[in-house]
């Protein structure tokens, strides 16, 4: 489903991106999700409750697997990688909150294997908005956007853990 960026409904988006997982996982033995900071961090924890596989979800910050690290230093916003489980042989769904050039996926998937060989890796992503510089691509996503160029898409979570969707 292609969206106009004024019409972004995140909570409606996850939902759509729930019921797609919950399909797509059907049968896959041995699930664990991992979320990328921050964004994909919070969907992943909500899919995870959702799915009943907190025990089983983890969150990767990629940034220091950044392809442009050295050149944008390290963020003040750095969080730990958690990851409580072992990766090896496991059929993880990477989640993100935006889907763009495809730099985040790499660098995610680099730090993933760090941890271990996983049998696969999926992708999962409440907004997928194109130009990508990588070939990836997601197994899920709840919708594709058009954003003009220069602008971001920014997911936000509420103190009632309810997500928006903001363009900046």
């Amino acid at each position: 489903m292609t969206l106009n960026p004024h019409q972004l409904d995140a909570e409606a988006l996850y939902a759509t991106l729930l019921a797609d997982v919950k399909a797509g996982l059907a049968g896959v033995p041995d699930v664990a999700i991992v979320g990328i900071h921050s964004g994909g961090a919070w969907i992943a924890e909500r899919l995870a409750a959702d799915l009943g596989l907190s025990e089983r979800c983890g969150v990767l910050d990629v940034s220091f697997y950044r392809d442009d690290y050295a050149k944008k230093g390290l963020p003040a916003e750095v969080k730990p990688t958690s990851i409580n489980f072992d990766v090896a042989a496991a059929n993880i769904l990477l989640v993100d909150d935006v889907l763009y050039t495809g730099r985040t996926t790499r660098a995610a998937i680099n730090e993933l294997f760090d941890y271990g060989r996983p049998a696969r890796i999926m992708l999962a992503a409440l907004v997928d908005r194109g130009e990508r510089q990588l070939p990836v691509a997601a197994d899920f996503v709840a919708a594709k956007v058009a954003v003009p160029a220069g602008q971001a898409l920014v997911l936000k979570r509420g103190a009632d853990d309810k997500f928006t969707l903001t363009i900046e």
